[in-house]
């Protein structure tokens, strides 16, 4: 039977098609296209890229809560810090486990106690029980408010968890953030954090910002194409190479997410192919990294030097790709602008939290005269004879009545029932002088937080100037910015191959071991060659390829060498004149 083809309109009438009342019919099209994006959407929203407001993603932002809502000063195991968050993260102990280890890395946030792995290595950390953790002072001071922090239900209603942290610090371009969702890659590179902060400072002093990343294994780093962190820019990072004696390299800064190991089986790989010479690798790695190479006899130690920039992990690549949540959406930012708005709202937090402050202020303010005038105007006096709760309240208030214009707001009756908490003996005791000096004070703090809040820029200038002040030694540069000369490949490498040729049959190659050696060369040489007929071309070196009889003369080609200049002389048909062509 013949295979039927169906239109577009076809098949959505067979969609549509009712198959009966009691069949339960989903379009296979229908389940991929809603199911299909709602899982996109949640991989892109809650698992792979982080919040531009808070630069956490949720298991992240989970974490840092349960740390804070664990916190005694003391360190906590691990194993304990991820049950509690799973009362938050549903996604069970093992990502908990490998997200806190990745934050516990980054030596800003968490304090760490144990074998938290190394990231010179490779080398993983210690299993959860054995580990501990708690929040460092900065943490504490730049991540949680909770009078500032909004709040929502956990996956199970049981408890609240915030729905962005109110961290007031450029935490995401600090720490970097890499992840995989569906048909988005999520990459920003780390940046150092004293130049955050006084980018900060400079933005809200109106000076241009121009931050670089800064790598926490140093290295030497090109950011002439960093094209602000965004897609199509490109890092070039180099591990630091130094020429300890004619036979000796020492490595001891590696590139940015690479390891000792896979730089070490980099190496090793490069000289079994034969692109470099290197007689032993050792690793001596500790606290920090220290390869040491030792060169095979009669090579350069320079040449090595760019060999292993062509060929190994000593230099590579990386594509940023600046993404964040912002308004439930991912939006492409670069890190110059990412720098800006989180300044912006760090900000705004601070305007937030001195308001707040104000407000208990005043509040405070209130209430002290409130009471002041409650016992030195006696009318606490004013309650004896009432016998009902209503009458006592009315009492306090008509008492009150010509003593408060004074004060900021209205008197509540919440403020008439604490009136009457007030006991005998903090009556009794009462002391006028007292009162007006404790009064006296709320208002020059009043007179302090406003002031604050009528010069905001220069108060969050101070802020982040308090900051460095704080928490910036030992967090120095550590990448050298650099431009890079670009490495030719075929100049440095090292001649690993032999070149024969066949002229009777027209080969060339490096596999014809029967047939005339030519010289030394490489696998990524370019070869030249001259036929009898006048013919010339330039060919790629391989095994064994025909190229053509006639083969009057073969050699290496190495363009731009102007210690070797061809000349080829050749006559314009039978009859006519000769002429020579200059090859340099």
């Amino acid at each position: 039977m013949a295979d039927e083809e169906y239109n577009e309109e076809e098949f959505d009438d067979l969609e549509n098609d009712d198959f009966g009342e009691d069949d339960n019919v989903i379009p296979l099209s229908g389940m991929y296209r809603e199911w299909f994006l709602d899982y996109a959407s949640y991989v892109i929203l809650e698992r792979a890229v982080p919040a531009l407001a808070d630069g956490l993603k949720p298991v992240q932002r989970r974490i840092l809560h349960s740390l804070k809502e664990l916190d005694d000063g003391r360190y906590n195991k691990v194993a304990n810090i991820i049950g509690n968050t799973m009362k938050y993260h549903p996604h069970g102990d093992a990502s908990i486990g490998d997200a806190m280890v990745q934050i516990g890395q980054k030596d800003l946030l968490i304090d760490c106690q144990g074998n938290w792995g190394n990231t010179l290595t490779g080398d993983g950390a210690a299993a959860p029980r054995y580990i501990e953790a708690r929040l460092t002072k900065f943490g504490n001071h730049v991540v949680f408010n909770p009078k500032t922090t909004e709040w929502t239900k956990s996956y199970d209603g049981r408890n609240n968890e915030p729905v962005h942290l109110p961290v007031k610090f450029p935490l995401l371009l600090a720490q970097g953030a890499e992840g995989i969702a569906v048909g988005l890659a999520c990459k920003m590179l780390p940046h150092n954090f004293i130049e955050l902060i006084d980018a900060s400072i400079d933005y809200l002093r109106g000076r241009k910002v121009e931050i670089f990343p800064d790598f926490p294994h140093g290295g030497k780093a090109d950011f002439s194409h960093y094209n602000d962190g965004l897609r199509g820019g490109k890092v070039r990072v180099r591990a630091n190479i130094i020429k300890v004696d004619k036979k000796t390299l020492r490595i001891d800064e590696i590139p940015f997410s690479t390891t000792t190991d896979t730089l070490m089986d980099s190496i090793v790989k490069a000289n079994e192919k034969g692109k470099i010479k290197i007689k032993k690798i050792e690793d001596n790695t500790a606290a920090n990294a220290e390869i040491i190479i030792h060169l095979a006899p009669g090579v350069s130690p320079d040449k090595s030097i760019d060999a292993l920039y062509a060929f190994t992990k000593c230099e590579i690549s990386i594509s940023p790709n600046a993404v964040v949540i912002e308004n439930n959406k991912p939006q492409f930012i670069g890190a110059s602008k990412m720098l800006k708005l989180s300044t912006d709202r760090t900000v705004g937090l601070l305007e937030l939290e001195l308001k707040i402050k104000l407000g208990e202020l005043e509040n405070q303010w209130h209430w002290y005269s409130l009471e002041r005038i409650f016992i030195e105007k006696r009318i606490y006096r004013d309650i004896e004879e009432e016998e009902t709760w209503e009458g006592v309240l009315r009492a306090i208030d008509e008492g009150l009545k010509p003593h408060i214009k004074h004060l900021k707001r209205e008197v509540k009756e919440e403020d008439l029932i604490r009136l009457t908490e007030i006991k005998i003996k903090r009556i009794s005791k009462f002391d006028s002088f007292k009162a007006d000096d404790q009064i006296a004070k709320v208002e020059d703090q009043m007179k302090v937080i406003k002031d604050h809040l009528d010069n905001l820029i220069q108060f969050a200038v101070d802020y982040f100037r308090d900051l460095k002040d704080k928490y910036s030694e030992g967090r120095e540069r550590k990448t050298e910015i650099r431009a890079f000369d670009s490495i030719s490949a075929k100049k440095v490498i090292v001649s690993n191959k032999k070149l024969y040729v066949n002229r009777e049959e027209g080969f060339f190659g490096w596999s014809l071991r029967k047939d005339e050696f030519i010289s030394d060369c490489s696998e990524i040489d370019d070869i030249i060659i001259f036929f009898k007929t006048g013919k010339m071309m330039v060919s790629r070196i391989s095994d064994k390829k025909f190229v053509g009889k006639g083969i009057i003369h073969i050699g290496v080609w190495k363009k731009g060498d102007k210690r070797t200049i061809y000349h080829m002389v050749y006559q314009d048909g039978k009859g006519g004149p000769s002429y020579m062509k200059r090859l340099p």
